[in-house]
């Protein structure tokens, strides 16, 4: 996405209750944000940008919260171990018991409560003050986790029905030969496809535009305040109007990383559980 140049001098000379100049063009978001040049190692295998420096922080963050703060749970809870508890009782019981079931539910609960909190964990640094980018809106990480939600599906169908899981996912019986190749064509397409390609395309762009959004309301509050007003234009007071959809879409932003997710997760479980009962 180009960056976005307005000539405020002339878009303002238009308004009859604005006066004196702008101080310069407004410059939008731009979708070079994503690709940011590398911070150390640079050259090497090993480079490590704003992004990857935010992934691996997310990581160390996770690891203290899940692993040193449940290390000396109490019988009568602190309030951090409630929230705790109360996270984990919402992945546990809601969506991957829930979905799976007891038995099958604790075989992938590990996996499961990963994906949970690793997306959760890079979804927030989007709306964290100083980060301000998701460790989700760039490729990698939703593609590894749509490699990983796809490898555990056809795991948990060939473990449970053998190499038969491909003829019961493909074929749908009684049709004739004709309809039935068209169908284990689109049925190929849809399990084998579309699921793992959907699963990235959605967290991704949920959090691309959530970044574009918030970098564009805070970008046109400075504009507004320190450019325009600072240079005597009564249009600056706009500012207080961009600064208001910011916070109101930090909240927003907030919660659409909570629900990506928990539906990222709840797919996959879904999807799992699919393919252990896949029988026609």
């Amino acid at each position: 996405m180009p960056e976005i140049a307005i000539n405020t001098s002339t878009v303002f000379s238009v308004l009859p209750f604005v006066k004196g100049d702008t101080g310069g063009g407004f410059q939008g978001p731009s979708i070079d944000e994503f690709f940011p040049g590398p911070i150390f190692f640079a050259g090497t295998p090993f480079e490590l940008n704003r992004i990857m420096l935010i992934r691996l922080l997310v990581v160390v963050v996770l690891f203290l919260v899940l692993v040193v703060g449940t290390r000396n749970l109490k019988i009568v809870p602190t309030r951090a171990q409630v929230v705790l508890e109360l996270v984990f009782g919402f992945v546990r019981n809601g969506i991957v018991i829930g979905t799976l079931g007891e038995k099958n539910g604790k075989r992938f609960m590990g996996v499961l409560m990963t994906i949970f909190f690793v997306t959760l964990g890079m979804n927030l640094t989007g709306t964290i003050p100083g980060l301000q980018i998701a460790g989700t809106s760039v490729i990698g990480i939703p593609l590894l986790m749509s490699v990983i939600a796809f490898v555990l599906f056809i795991y948990a169908g060939i473990k449970q029905h053998g190499l038969w899981y491909f003829k019961n996912a493909l074929i749908l019986p009684g049709l004739n030969p004709a309809m039935a190749i068209f169908l284990a064509v689109l049925e190929l397409l849809s399990t084998f496809i579309v699921r793992p390609v959907t699963l990235t395309l959605r967290l991704l762009m949920n959090m691309v535009a959530g970044h574009m959004l918030l970098a564009l309301c805070f970008l046109a509050t400075n504009f507004f305040f320190f450019t325009v007003l600072a240079n005597g234009n009564a249009i600056g007071l706009l500012g207080i109007g961009t600064f208001a959809f910011g916070i109101a879409f930090t909240a927003l932003e907030l919660f659409v990383a909570a629900l990506q997710a928990y539906v990222f997760t709840i797919l996959t479980a879904i999807y799992i559980q699919m393919a252990l009962a896949e029988e026609h």
